[in-house]
Formats: C-alpha cells, sequence, structure tokens
C-alpha cells in the first residue's frame, strides 16, 4: 500500500555508506524500530540520512551571514526526502568529559535548586549556628527606639575586622572625613595626626559615627536616620550600637548577618550556589571538590633505598646533576651519607629535602683546618612536584608529576564544591550539598514531605520552583535512572545512562511535532527497567511525537508500531530493507531476525557448565561507591557473568576495584582502586586484558589494519618483494601517514578537502592519486598483483584467502573475521566503525595475541549494539577462549549471554543506596531458584 505524503517520511534513493540505493516510507507519529546485523545499515539510514538532512534544513533556515560561523554540512547522499520534521538525535557519545559537569547541571535540576536556595532558604551563622537576620533601615531605626529607649548609645561603622596592619593611612582618611574618634580593639580613642598600631597583631577598627541619648524628641528620630545612614555607608552596610553605660555591643545589618559575633553574608543570589562561578566555589579546590596531595610513599617507596640507589623515586639513581650535588650539602651539614639508607636520615634533613629551605652555613675541615662556607637554596622534592603539577603547561610533565599525587577530597568543602558560607543555607535542616548527594528516589521523597516545614512566605516563593524540580526527577525516575545522585559526574556515566539523561530532558521539555532519533537507548538497562523505557518513548509519541530508535532489543521490537529490518548480511552485503511492517507481519518473514523472534533459530543453553581449574581469585571487604564490604570468588577457567539491575555496583566492583588492582599488580598501573581490604588469588593468572565501548581511533587516518597492527606486517611483507628490494623501499614506504610513499597532494587521506565559505566544505577523491592514498612509484609494488592500495580496500574474508600462506597476517586477519567482521574493509575509517565493531575489533586485537591459556578478560557489555546472529558468533569466539583455560568476566544485561555463562554473581537488590550487595551467585541453574534476584525472574523464562 502507497502511504500518503502527509502521515509518512518518504525517502527516495538512499546511498550513503552501504545503502544500496533504497526507497522507504516511515509512519509518521509512530514508534519505529530499525533493526537487522551490526554494519548492516541502520545508523547509515537513520543518523546519516534521516538525521543528517533534518539537521541541514534546520541550518538552511539561517542567514547566509550566520551560516559562515557555523561550517556547513554536507548534503547526504539521498535523492529526496519528504515529510521530514525537526530532527533531534539522542545518541550514546554526547555527554561533557568535564569535571565540572554533573547529573544536575545536564538535567539543569541543578539549575532549579540554585534558584530555591537563593530565594527561599535560611542562612545560618557558621560561628554561632544561630539563624541570621536582615533589616532594613526603618526596621534599625524602630529597634533602637524601641531597645535602647531613655539610654546613651554610640553608633559605629566597622571598618576593619580581625586584621593585621597598622592603618596609619586609613587613620589619616577618617579624619580627613571629618570624624573625631575611633574605637580600636573595643577602646574608644581620639583620632590623632600620625596615629597607628602594632602591625603585626590582628585589629578590630570602628568609626564613631554619632554619640546620642534616646528619647522621644523630633529631633533624635531625625538625627538617627541621618547616623544610621553614615553609618551603612562606611561600614558596607553593618552597623553596631553599644549602650554606653553596660557595654553592650548590638550588630545591625541591611545583609544577612549573626546577631551576636556580627558576621555577615552577601545576599544571596543564585550563583551563591554554583561551583562554576567563583562566588560560589570552594576556593580551595575551584569548585572540583578534589585536590591532589603529594603522597611520600609514592616519592620514597622504599626507605631502606639509600638516595644513592634511588629512593627517591622521582630523582631515581645518583647522576652527576645539581639536584644531587645540593642533597651533598644537606648531608654534610646534618651530618649523614648519601649512602645512607633513607629511614635513617634525620628529621630535619627529611623536611628539608623535601620542603625545601634557604640557608648557608659553615664548615671546618679537621684535616686542613679551613672552614668552607655553603650555601644551600633548595626548594624540596615535595614542592617542585605539586608546582610543575599546578603551572606546567606540557602535559606529560604533568602526567609525570601526577605519579607522585594522589586525588583526595577536598579538606575545606569536604568534596561538596561550594564555599562555607553557602552550605549554611538550609531548608528543612538540608543544605544543598546535601541535597545533591541523595539520590533520585530519595530527593523526590525528601520534596514530598517539604511543605510542613516551610512559611508561608516561602511556600509563595517555592511553589513553581519545587513543581519544574518534581517533574523533572520524576522523568528521570520514568527512565530507570533513580539510583544516579544529581552530584555524579558526567564522564562517570555509561552510554546508555547518558542517552537516558538526555531523553528525560526531552521528555521534560514536552515539544510536539518534532522526529527523535534514539541510537540503542536500551544498553546498560535490566529487563526490569526496560518497560520503563518503552512507556517513557511510547509517551514521546502519544504527545505528537514521531519516534524512529536504532534497536536490537527484542521487547521493543515486540512493542514497537511498525519495524524495518535492514540486510541481509553486514557491510558490503547489507544495506538492503529486507522486511518491513508491524511486529506481527515481522514474524511471517524468513530473515533472520524474523527467525530469533519466532523461535526459528536461537542460541542454545549448554548442555553442561564447565568446572573450571579449581581455583579463584577472592577479593574481600569492597567498600567503594554503594558497595556494602562486598566479598566475591572468581572462578578460574570458566565464564563468569555479572548482572544486576543498573546502578547495583557492578561496574564499580569490577572496573574500578577488580581491574585497577589486576592491573597494577602485572602492569605497574597508576589508577587506584576503590577501597577493599584484601586480594587472594593474584598467582593464578599471569595478566589481565580490559575490553571496553571506547573508540578505537578519533582521526579519519585510524583504521583496523593500523589498530591491529597488521598493517605493520603487510608493510613489512611488502618490503620484502623483489621490485621493492632493488628499490630499497623500507617500511615507512608503504605508510600513508609519513612522506617517501604517500601521495602528497592529500598527504595521504585519498581526499581532498575544498573550503566553500557560503557553502559546506566538499571532499573530492584526490585527482592525483585517485583515491589511493600512495604515489605511483609505491603502486608499482604488487604482491600477488595486488598493490598496497588495493589491500586496504579488500574486506577481511577477502584479506583471509589472500593472506593465507603468511602465517602472522593470516592469524589476525582471521582473528577479525571470527568475532563477525568479515565485512568490514582493512582501510575502513575508524570514525564510521559503530561501537560494537570498535569493541570488536579491540576484542579481535586481544585474542590474535598468543594466549597463555591463564589470561584474564574482562569486558564491560559486549554485546552493545549487537543483533542476535552477531551475539551467537561472539560468544563463539569467547567459548574457544575459555575452552583453553582463559577466565572470561563479563558484566552484562544481556539474557543470551548470561544463560551461556558457567558462574554467575548477581548484585542488588536495587540500584543506588539500595544495591551493593551479592544477592545470587553459582550456575544460572542455581541462580533462578532465588527469589529476591531480578535477574531470576527474567533468567527464568529464558531457560525454561
Amino acid at each position: 500500500m502507497q502511504h500518503t505524503f502527509d502521515d509518512s517520511i518518504e525517502i527516495i534513493g538512499a546511498r550513503a555508506h552501504n545503502l544500496k540505493n533504497i526507497d522507504v516510507s516511515i509512519p509518521r507519529e509512530k514508534l519505529v524500530v530499525i533493526t537487522g546485523l551490526s554494519g548492516s545499515g541502520k545508523s547509515s539510514l537513520a543518523f546519516d540520512t534521516i538525521y543528517a538532512e533534518g539537521q541541514r534544513r534546520y541550518i538552511e533556515t539561517f542567514s547566509a551571514y550566520a551560516r559562515q560561523f557555523l561550517g556547513g554540512l554536507e548534503r547526504p547522499d539521498v535523492d529526496k526526502i519528504d515529510g521530514l520534521s525537526p530532527v533531534i538525535a539522542i545518541e550514546q557519545k554526547t555527554t561533557s568529559k568535564s569535571p565540572r559537569s554533573t547529573v544536575g547541571t545536564i538535567t539543569e535540576i541543578y539549575d532549579f535548586l540554585r534558584l530555591l536556595y537563593a530565594r527561599g532558604a535560611d542562612a545560618f551563622s557558621y560561628n554561632t549556628g544561630e539563624k541570621m537576620v536582615s533589616y532594613s533601615d526603618e526596621q534599625i531605626k524602630s529597634l533602637i527606639l524601641a531597645d535602647f529607649k531613655g539610654k546613651r548609645i554610640s553608633i559605629l561603622a566597622p571598618v576593619v575586622r580581625s586584621r593585621k596592619g597598622h592603618y596609619r593611612e586609613l587613620f589619616e582618611q577618617i579624619a580627613k572625613q571629618g570624624f573625631l574618634k575611633v574605637r580600636v580593639n573595643g577602646q574608644i580613642r581620639d583620632l590623632e595626626l600620625g596615629m597607628k598600631v602594632d602591625r603585626y597583631k590582628t585589629h578590630d577598627i570602628e568609626i564613631v559615627i554619632d554619640r546620642m541619648a534616646i528619647d522621644a524628641e523630633e529631633d533624635t528620630n531625625k538625627r538617627l536616620t541621618e547616623s544610621i545612614k553614615t553609618a551603612m555607608y562606611h561600614g558596607d552596610d553593618v552597623m553596631m550600637v553599644i549602650e554606653q553605660e553596660a557595654q553592650e555591643v548590638r550588630f545591625y545589618s541591611r545583609n544577612l548577618m549573626c546577631p551576636s559575633s556580627g558576621i555577615s553574608y552577601p545576599n544571596p543570589e543564585p550563583n551563591n550556589f554554583s561551583f562554576n562561578s567563583p562566588k560560589g566555589a570552594c576556593p580551595c579546590c575551584n569548585g572540583l571538590g578534589i585536590v591532589n596531595e603529594i603522597n611520600l610513599q609514592k616519592i620514597i617507596p622504599n626507605p631502606i633505598l639509600s638516595i644513592k640507589n634511588g629512593g627517591f623515586a622521582p630523582l631515581g639513581e645518583y647522576k652527576s646533576s645539581w639536584i644531587f650535588k645540593q642533597l651533598e650539602i644537606i648531608a654534610q651539614k646534618y651530618e649523614f651519607k648519601i649512602t645512607d639508607a633513607i629511614a635513617d636520615i634525620p628529621k630535619e634533613a627529611m623536611d628539608m629535602i623535601l620542603y625545601g629551605g634557604n640557608e648557608k652555613f659553615s664548615v671546618v675541615s679537621k684535616v686542613m683546618g679551613i672552614t668552607k662556607d655553603y650555601k644551600i637554596d633548595f626548594e624540596g622534592i615535595s614542592n617542585f612536584i605539586k608546582n610543575q603539577y599546578d603551572t606546567s603547561d606540557s602535559t606529560s610533565i604533568k602526567r609525570w608529576a601526577k605519579e607522585f599525587m594522589d586525588e583526595n577530597d577536598c579538606p575545606e568543602c569536604e568534596g561538596t564544591r561550594l564555599r562555607k558560607e553557602s552550605l549554611y543555607f538550609k531548608l528543612n535542616g538540608k543544605n544543598i550539598g546535601e541535597l545533591v548527594q541523595m539520590d533520585i528516589a530519595e530527593l523526590l521523597d525528601w520534596f514530598a514531605d517539604l511543605d510542613p516545614y516551610l512559611s508561608e512566605k516561602q511556600k509563595m516563593i517555592a511553589v513553581e520552583v519545587i513543581k519544574e524540580i518534581n517533574a523533572r526527577l520524576q522523568f528521570l525516575m520514568d527512565v530507570g535512572l533513580n539510583y544516579l545522585s544529581l552530584n555524579r559526574s558526567s564522564k562517570s556515566l555509561s552510554g546508555g545512562e547518558a542517552q537516558r539523561i538526555r531523553l528525560a530532558t526531552q521528555i521534560g521539555s514536552q515539544l510536539v511535532g518534532v522526529l527523535y532519533i534514539l541510537d540503542e537507548p536500551s544498553i546498560g538497562l535490566h529487563q526490569r527497567d526496560n518497560e520503563r523505557l518503552i512507556k517513557s518513548l511510547e509517551s514521546l509519541r502519544d504527545i505528537g511525537n514521531s519516534v524512529i530508535v536504532v534497536e536490537h532489543d527484542k521487547e521493543m521490537i515486540e512493542r514497537a508500531d511498525y519495524v524495518i529490518d535492514i540486510g541481509p548480511k553486514a557491510g558490503r552485503f547489507g544495506g538492503q530493507i529486507i522486511s518491513k511492517g508491524t511486529p506481527k507481519e515481522l514474524l511471517k518473514e524468513k530473515t533472520i531476525t524474523a527467525q530469533y523472534l519466532n523461535g526459528k533459530m536461537k542460541i542454545e543453553v549448554p548442555k553442561k557448565r564447565r568446572e573450571g581449574n579449581g581455583k579463584s581469585i577472592k577479593l574481600s571487604g569492597a567498600t567503594g561507591n554503594n558497595l556494602k564490604n562486598v566479598t566475591v570468588e572468581i572462578p578460574l577457567g570458566k565464564l563468569v557473568c555479572i548482572t544486576g539491575v543498573s546502578g547495583s555496583g557492578k561496574s564499580t566492583l569490577i572496573n574500578e576495584t577488580l581491574y585497577p588492582i589486576l592491573n597494577t599488580h602485572f602492569f605497574h598501573a597508576v589508577k587506584k582502586p576503590q577501597p577493599y581490604k584484601k586480594i587472594e588469588g593474584l598467582a593464578h593468572i599471569d595478566k589481565v586484558i580490559a575490553i571496553d565501548q571506547s573508540p578505537i581511533g578519533r582521526t579519519p587516518r585510524s583504521n583496523p589494519a593500523t589498530y591491529t597492527d597488521v598493517f605493520s606486517e603487510i608493510r613489512s611483507l611488502y618490503t620484502q618483494t623483489p621490485e621493492a628490494m632493488i628499490r630499497g623501499y623500507k617500511p615507512g614506504r608503504f605508510s600513508f601517514n609519513v612522506k617517501g610513499g604517500r601521495c602528497e597532494t592529500c598527504e595521504g587521506s585519498g581526499v581532498r578537502t575544498i573550503e566553500m565559505s557560503f557553502l559546506p566544505d566538499v571532499y573530492v577523491e584526490c585527482e592525483t592519486c585517485m583515491g589511493k592514498r600512495f604515489n605511483r612509484e609505491t603502486l608499482e609494488i604488487r604482491y600477488k598483483g595486488k598493490s598496497i592500495s588495493d589491500v586496504l580496500n579488500m574486506t577481511v574474508d577477502e584479506a583471509v584467502d589472500f593472506f593465507e600462506n603468511i602465517p602472522k597476517i593470516h592469524r589476525k586477519v582471521n582473528t577479525i573475521k571470527d568475532v563477525g567482521l568479515g565485512y568490514i574493509t582493512l582501510g575502513q575509517q575508524s570514525t564510521t566503525l559503530s561501537g560494537g565493531e570498535a569493541q570488536r575489533i579491540k576484542l579481535a586485537t586481544e585474542l590474535s595475541k598468543k594466549d597463555t591459556g591463564n589470561t584474564f578478560y574482562i569486558l564491560d557489555e559486549p554485546t552493545t549494539g549487537l543483533h542476535f546472529e552477531d551475539i551467537r558468533v561472539l560468544m563463539d569466539v569467547i567459548n574457544v577462549l575459555v575452552d583453553k583455560g582463559n577466565t572470561v568476566l563479563i558484566i552484562e544485561h544481556n539474557l543470551d549471554v548470561v544463560k551461556l555463562a558457567d558462574y554467575v554473581i548477581d548484585i542488588g537488590y536495587e540500584g543506588g543506596k539500595s544495591g551493593g550487595e551479592v544477592v545470587a551467585k553459582g550456575t544460572p541453574e542455581e541462580i533462578i531458584k532465588n527469589k529476591k534476584s531480578y535477574t531470576a525472574q527474567f533468567l527464568k523464562k529464558e531457560l525454561s
């Protein structure tokens, strides 16, 4: 049936990447899922065609003047797109990596909290804990008239508060303004010429503005008004009143002020609560919440060594240099030798070596009877490292200095990032720093109970702000992020979490008529929370938006209104639409996706689980983040899965505790693990390899051949051909990154960029080398009739046959084929690989190295971006590894992987504060008997 134009998006002739000139119509205001094998062209259709065109049309609406600053956008390779509404893409890799970006700032909830605290919170004194007060001039006048009726008072303006100095100029200035008396440290004195105070003591100085008796006369009222004005002007909005007989002091301020100690705060503005503004940020850590401090154990790892033998790690062993000469002079002064163990050096000498000093001293030579003068001018090893870290512009020097430092919570703000005054503004007894440490679920409950604790005035101010905050918190709950806290740094979020936060922000904006494109929003989400996510997407659709989701999740496909399946295979064998229709229609098709959905194909559960080698690694007492003193035993020689709802502590336990411990043990890495008590069993493994989802290269020059290092072998092979040997070519001749063999017109990139000032940059094939990247001489060298450029354009499948007689190259390309990437070309730019492809290339790189049979592999959600069929291929490769005796530990939610594991450790019970415990452990068959585990409920269906 031909859809009419107004209820669908018509795409005609899409050819981006591997799409084969396809025509498709996508219904509007529906939830549409695009699925298919990895690399079949799903993202090419959703992001590189629909999103790219939507964005380009948006920028076309700007004036030519504005467009020149934006840089143009390329027109996607498509003949025509009709019916496109404004497009918003929610991808995985869009969060900021800045340490200043937190969950609160991305979702804008923190901005509302700042507003709430600036306008509605009560201020308390950090000295006495009393509630701060502020008055208008009229209120101050009536208070003075009431409190001091019939008494004599002095009105003073404080100008110096507990600061050192002689203040001669200040006294002169006060006298010039016509004042006669000042009060210095509690004593009233007449102003004299040349008057000053002791510059090394701290002083309190106030100007005596007026002395008067308070009575009911009319002129008293007028005089008091004038005096208050003058006192406020000179005292920076603070004034003092002293009753002359009792010497009782009272403070009054237009700002917030402590009634008994007189300290005042500036009137609060939202930026007083922002850690990104100098007005609110803690001055000690600049609003980062952490400071780098020198760790002496890293500077002196082994106190038994002497200075000469390299006892000070930053200096290394003795060499004839200025710094060691200075150490020899210090040794003479404090009478020790640089060959003595560091533990035996006197304390004063150690202080001088670490923290520096500037001294002259003389030594009398006993033999000659002569006196020799020495001068020590030494910065100190510890100070030098700190200064290099703070002031150096070089990243490598900063990295070197950081090796001897630890990141600790800032001692002043204790990690809250804000200055002291900002933390003494409270609502219902809590300051803003305490609110952002609560997880979202806890914070929602706190706001629900807040109302009875607010005054009538506060309720009027806060009602709208609290409504906004509650709505946004509820959206975060709806997408399954109830375990996050607002001060969680955005760089510690996983791809799926970051994407769901952006989704919550979008739902919050309540736009209508927009086309949303999401890239696998279910990544890292436990089956339990999947339901919430699908409901969120349905609510976006129901208010009148079109939602396109690129997804492999079975439940998501079944709940969609319309499914488009792209295939049949991946890479250049994909790019066609093999079926489209409702999920029910899809089940009748013969495609791979349909067969997995209707149960004709499935990943088989193994008949029996592996026994392992009987050894294990035991990690005891892990307490990082939300872990509650967890002890886990990981059996070796098995496929082990760590499961649990999002935020339960899986990554903390493995990526932040176990992996850094193993990495430090085998490779002396510098990352500090989260706190734990002890680890046993490291002797049973001989190396650790972790494979995560970060991209393999950020430049178009990086490609699978260079990343897996197979290109070096191919280049060496080309240097051994007879023609290359006659010409004397070295491996560098066959590199497109260095001068010599590459085409110099395009500098080895194969395309030339032509900059157009008002139009997008145009990439044209280099006319010199015709996109081959190398110059004519290099391309004349052939192996089996193929030039080096032809090899880069081969798919991995072709390369496996082509290099079958060269074991070194064959082993590497064959591994890439085994992980299911036979369809990519060796020279494909890394930037065009999907997340799942990049992770599998890393896996292939590690697999192609010779394994020892005792290696410990850690994989973090390796099924990201993988279709059911790709998961089967991947798990076959992983099973081969385990069969050789290695241990593979996978953090995973995907039940197809969990059901294949030999041993499962389930962490829960919930996410965030209610997580961090081991709920169940054992084989999948043992896990499903556990009544409390969420994983067990879903795993039961898979195994039955």
